[in-house]
C-alpha cells in the first residue's frame, strides 16, 4: 500500500502593515480650593452664632457633623461636649450631630498607629454620613493631623472642619493642607494633602494650656518671621518676655500674623501639595523631626523646632551667611521665650552620620520625604531665607558644639 503526502500549496503572505501610532492623551486641569480661617472666642457659646452662620452660608446638601475631641481638651474643658450638644440644639437648622463625640488621645500618641484613623472611618460608615457631611476635629495639631487623614480617606474625602486648640495648631498646622500619621519610625509617613472646609481659631482654648504647650507654638512664628518678615521677628523679640508671661493680647497678635503668613504661603507660593523639592516653611525642621523621634517624643514639636532653628541659624552664621548680631538676636529671643537650645540627642553619633541614632539621619529622611534633591532653608539675614542643596557635616558639628556651650 502506498501513501502519498501532497505538498501544501504555499501562498505569498502580504507584508505586515505598520500599526497606527496612537497619540498620548494629555490630561490638564486645576482644582480650586477656598477655605476661611475665622478668629473668635467662645465658639460653642449659644450666644455666638458664628459657626452656625458660616455653615448656613456654605449651603451644602448636608448638615450632618461627626465630632472628634482631643482628650486633653475634653479634660481641660469638662463642659465642652454638653456645650456642643446644646449648640447643635440651638442651631439645628445648621448642625445635626450624627453620634456622640468621639474622644481620642491627645498628643503624638494618637498618630503612632492607624487605630484612631480606623475608628473615625468606622464611625463615618456606621452613621452613613456622605461626602457633603463634616468631620469636625477639635484639638491639638496631632489630633487634627490624624482626624484630617481619616476624613480625607473616608469616601475619598469627607469635609473637614478644624477647631485648633493649641498655639501650634492655630498658627501653623491647623490652617494648612497636610494631614497624616506616623509610621515606620518616621513622622507623617502616611498622609494626604486635603484642605479643610473651615478653620475656627478660638482663643479661649489657649487659656487652659500648660506652659509647655503655650510656649511650644511660638517657634513656628519665629520660623516664618526669620525667613519672611523682619518686622514680625522684631515684634516677637520685643514681646518675648510678655509671651513668656502668657500675655493673651501678644499671643493673639502672634497667632494671627503667623497664620496669615502660612495661609498666604500655601496659596501663593505655587506648590501647596509639595510637588517640588522645596519646603521653605520647614526652616529648622529637618533636625526637629529627627529630635522628636530620638527623644521618643519627649520633646514637644515646638521645643524641637526651637532647637532646629537655633542649629540652622548657627550653621548659617558659621558659613558666613548671617552676621553675628543677627545670630545672637535669634538665640537670645529663643532663650527669653523659655527654650533650651541643646539636648544630648543632638550630639549622638555625630561622626557616624548613617547611624540610626545620628541627628544627621534627619537630612536623608527630609530629602526622602520631599523627594528629589536635598533642599534646606538657611538665613542670609533676619527676614531673608535662601536654599542650599548640600551641607557640611563638620560645620554642623561646630554649630552643635556652640549650642552645647550656650
Amino acid at each position: 500500500m502506498t501513501f502519498t503526502i501532497a505538498a501544501p500549496h504555499l501562498k505569498t503572505q502580504p507584508k505586515t502593515q505598520p500599526k497606527t501610532q496612537l497619540k498620548p492623551l494629555q490630561q490638564d486641569f486645576s482644582v480650586r480650593f477656598t477655605y476661611d480661617v475665622h478668629f473668635t472666642q467662645r465658639l460653642f457659646d449659644t450666644d455666638n452664632p458664628l459657626l452656625a452662620d458660616v455653615l448656613t452660608q456654605i449651603k451644602t446638601s448636608s448638615t450632618q457633623v461627626f465630632v472628634v475631641v482631643d482628650s486633653g481638651v475634653a479634660q481641660a474643658h469638662p463642659q465642652l461636649v454638653s456645650q456642643i450638644k446644646a449648640y447643635a440644639r440651638r442651631y439645628s437648622e445648621a448642625i445635626t450631630l450624627v453620634a456622640e463625640p468621639l474622644i481620642v488621645p491627645g498628643g503624638e500618641i494618637v498618630k503612632q498607629s492607624a487605630e484612631w484613623v480606623e475608628k473615625i472611618q468606622d464611625a463615618v460608615n456606621r452613621t452613613a454620613i456622605c461626602r457633603h457631611s463634616y468631620v469636625m476635629a477639635i484639638g491639638g495639631g496631632a489630633v487634627l493631623d490624624m482626624a484630617g487623614y481619616a476624613a480625607a480617606t473616608a469616601h475619598r474625602g469627607v469635609r473637614l472642619i478644624r477647631v485648633p486648640t493649641t498655639v501650634l495648631a492655630q498658627n501653623d498646622s491647623g490652617v494648612g493642607v497636610k494631614n497624616g500619621i506616623n509610621a515606620f519610625g518616621k513622622k507623617n509617613f502616611l498622609g494626604a494633602f486635603a484642605p479643610p472646609t473651615l478653620v475656627f481659631n478660638d482663643f479661649d482654648f489657649l487659656k487652659a494650656l500648660g506652659d509647655r504647650d503655650w510656649r511650644s507654638g511660638i517657634p513656628e512664628a519665629v520660623k516664618v518671621a526669620l525667613i519672611k518678615d523682619a518686622d514680625f521677628f522684631s515684634f516677637i523679640e520685643t514681646s518675648a518676655s510678655a509671651l513668656d508671661r502668657r500675655n493673651m493680647e501678644a499671643m493673639k497678635e502672634l497667632v494671627y500674623r503667623c497664620a496669615k503668613h502660612h495661609v498666604e504661603h500655601i496659596g501663593g507660593y505655587g506648590d501647596p501639595f509639595e510637588k517640588g523639592s522645596s519646603r521653605p516653611l520647614d526652616f529648622g525642621h529637618w533636625a526637629a523631626h529627627r529630635l522628636e523621634h530620638l527623644t521618643d517624643y519627649a520633646l514637644r514639636h515646638g521645643e524641637a523646632v526651637a532647637i532646629g532653628i537655633a542649629l540652622d541659624s548657627t550653621y548659617s552664621y558659621l558659613q558666613g551667611h548671617l552676621d553675628i548680631d543677627s545670630w545672637q538676636r535669634i538665640l537670645s529671643t529663643l532663650q527669653t521665650l523659655g527654650f533650651e537650645l541643646y539636648v544630648p540627642e543632638l550630639s549622638s553619633y555625630l561622626n557616624h552620620p548613617s547611624h540610626p541614632d545620628s541627628i544627621f539621619r534627619g537630612l536623608s529622611e527630609f530629602r526622602e520625604h520631599l523627594g528629589g534633591e536635598l533642599t534646606i532653608m538657611l538665613l542670609k539675614a533676619i527676614g531673608v531665607g535662601f536654599e542650599v542643596h548640600a551641607v557640611d557635616f563638620d560645620v554642623y558639628r561646630q554649630a552643635i558644639a556652640l549650642l552645647q556651650e550656650s
